[in-house]
């Protein structure tokens, strides 16, 4: 859809989306494994297979929520589009409080992978100092410079899944035991059904990243096939090879009077793995694998934080443009594409959720029954959002559907909804955190939508339209509409703007890209660079369509003068609407328009939008201002 600039941009396809999928999904297993561990014994690989499989469900929901509502903010935007904007906010509000955790968690748990590394331990308090100054730094890094995760997440995903690999293939041959994962373990005693109860909520920890995926929708290339399935093969993956590892971690370290995994090496299960395994080989190989495992180990928890905290500026992006949270939250830092005050916030609530629980018994065990409050609650709006828009948007296009469908009931949204919402249940009757802590936190967001809906005049269930959602064309009608446009921010914010008008009202665009050919050349003069600028343009624009549904043409023409050029075009198209793009430096000149923008205002044998940018954008795009 059209949006304001700076914005999020389409940027990452298969590869980069799957890369990043599993990157974000396999990272929990590094905090989560020892949790659960603890309380369920023996049974931990049963439970991490209930919990994965409960995820590809309701990755199912997410699919078919993204492929067709290709805007940032994940679950929250479900719920707002479906729902109303009231419901949208808790489901973001909750799912603030899930990034946060993830970025508590694993800036906690850098230190103790860095020292398993080193085959020392780091204690309290100062994995809690050292994980507040992790935070801090990601923070101070990512205000000064944008993240690129195209770039670095199929390296991450490697590390990972390498790492991962080599704890398998070595723990299935050199300590896997059948009979050491049954030892000491009686279903209902040891561990007991209360422990049991205890830790299904907890797995669900272990599946993090399904709403840093979704939040990607709107910086996809073709969101409706390439996100399902990068989820579903990350998925996938992820639950094999968790269960692959909880076996090898229980062989390990039975739990016979409860399991190492779970206390000794609560904050660094994979190094405890990796340092039995390190004992049934010769040094040379042993030493270096719990090396490679802690620091791999700490990278991949370093990304995981490091993503949490854009994640949490994406979900804060959303809410800030729809007036769910002040107005500075919506608008993005043209360097980093991302608020300021989001990453001051993110940063400043987790640590200080790090630093206050650490005063407290089992703080780890504390804040990973707060994760699985927000998370379930999310999954199951989430999946009611999908229901509810089968019907009351039944026409709206969705590349990808959710299978098993009766009627226009998806059937695995269905009992995803109830499942996820009867573990929310359970998490509320076995864990002091998600019973107080968690509603606490639902109240202190109230508080806050409801001063920023009365300071902006609104109602609490009022849609607020974002700036980019243009109120005005509502009741127009197009059949054809014509976009000049080039290379660069201002080509690129134009022909997004047509294509979602055209995907509204069911019409068509023309992506015009007009070569001035200079006076003192004739017009069929070679101009190589220029073609291929265009060419190259045209190619985009008629992708961006693809994504959406809408049949975009291009054209390129030579000209004197590119407002005749454009005004020409759309007379022999036969078009409805031309769109164009007005730089700001000319509102700091005697003229509001550029001279190209002025004459097609003049001459133009159709309506024309123009959408001013404002100061400080795009200042560098174009010397002449003009929309090509």
């Amino acid at each position: 859809m059209a949006r304001k600039l700076p914005r999020l941009q389409r940027v990452l396809d298969a590869p980069a989306l799957f890369s990043i999928a599993y990157g974000e999904i396999a990272s929990s297993i590094y905090f989560a494994l020892g949790i659960i561990a603890l309380h369920a014994f023996g049974f931990a690989p049963a439970i991490l297979l209930g919990a994965g499989l409960l995820f590809l469900v309701v990755s199912l929901s997410y699919a078919e929520g993204t492929a067709a509502i290709r805007e940032t903010g994940g679950a929250a935007t479900f719920v707002r589009i479906a729902f109303n904007d009231f419901w949208g906010f808790i489901t973001g509000w909750v799912l603030f409080l899930d990034y946060l955790i993830v970025i508590a968690l694993s800036a906690l748990f850098v230190p103790h992978y860095v020292a398993g590394a080193f085959f020392t331990k780091v204690h309290r308090p100062w994995d809690v100092v050292i994980g507040c100054g992790v935070i801090a730094a990601i923070a101070a890094i990512r205000l000064v410079h944008r993240t690129r995760l195209h770039r670095w997440a199929l390296i991450v995903a490697l590390v990972d899944l390498a790492t991962q690999l080599l704890i398998v293939v070595l723990g299935f041959a050199l300590v896997f035991s059948p009979d050491a994962l049954t030892a000491g373990t009686s279903l209902g005693h040891t561990p007991s059904w209360h422990s049991i109860a205890f830790a299904i909520p907890l797995a669900m920890l272990a599946y993090t990243g399904l709403e840093t995926v979704a939040n990607l929708a709107e910086e996809t290339r073709r969101p409706g096939r390439d996100l399902p399935r990068s989820l579903f093969g990350a998925i996938g993956l992820v639950v094999v090879l968790y269960v692959a590892i909880a076996i090898v971690g229980l062989s390990a370290f039975p739990a016979r009077h409860g399991t190492l995994l779970g206390s000794n090496w609560l904050r660094a299960p994979l190094v405890g793995v990796a340092a039995q395994i390190r004992s049934h080989v010769p040094g040379f190989v042993g030493y270096p694998l719990q090396v490679f495992v802690g620091l791999s180990g700490a990278l991949i928890l370093l990304t995981a934080a490091t993503t949490s905290i854009s994640g949490f500026g994406r979900l804060a992006y959303s809410l800030g443009e729809h007036g769910q949270l002040p107005r500075k939250f919506g608008m993005l830092r043209q360097r980093t594409l991302v608020a300021p005050r989001s990453i001051v916030a993110a940063s400043a609530i987790a640590i200080a959720l790090l630093a206050g629980t650490a005063v407290l018994p089992h703080p780890v065990f504390f804040l990973a029954s707060l994760f699985s409050f927000g998370v379930l609650l999310a999954f199951t709006a989430a999946q009611l959002a999908v229901i509810k828009l089968r019907f009351s948007e039944p026409d709206r296009r969705r590349p990808y559907r959710v299978p098993f469908t009766v009627g226009r009931v998806p059937l695995p949204s269905v009992v995803g909804a109830v499942l996820t919402f009867v573990v929310w249940v359970v998490a509320l009757a076995t864990h002091l955190g998600a019973r107080y802590a968690g509603p606490a936190w639902l109240a202190a967001g109230l508080v806050i939508y409801v001063a920023v809906r009365r300071s902006r005049g609104e109602g609490l269930f009022e849609p607020v339209v974002s700036a980019d959602e243009h109120r005005g064309l509502a009741e127009a009608q197009f059949s054809k509409i014509l976009v000049p446009m080039k290379l660069g921010e201002i080509g690129e914010e134009m022909i997004a703007t047509a294509v979602k008008l055209a995907q509204e009202r069911g019409a068509a665009v023309e992506a015009l890209h007009v070569i001035r050919v200079p006076m003192e050349l004739p017009l069929d003069a070679e101009l190589i660079d220029q073609e291929e600028r265009a060419e190259a343009s045209i190619a985009e624009a008629k992708l961006l369509g693809a994504d959406h549904g809408v049949q975009v043409d291009g054209r390129t023409v030579r000209a004197r003068a590119i407002g005749q050029a454009i005004v020409q075009e759309a007379q022999e198209q036969g078009a409805d609407l031309i769109v164009l793009g007005s730089s700001p430096r000319w509102r700091r000149q005697s003229r509001f328009f550029s001279p190209t923008v002025d004459y097609v205002l003049k001459k133009a044998p159709s309506e024309v939008l123009i959408v001013a940018f404002p100061q400080g954008v795009l200042e560098e795009d174009g010397a002449d201002g003009s929309p090509i």
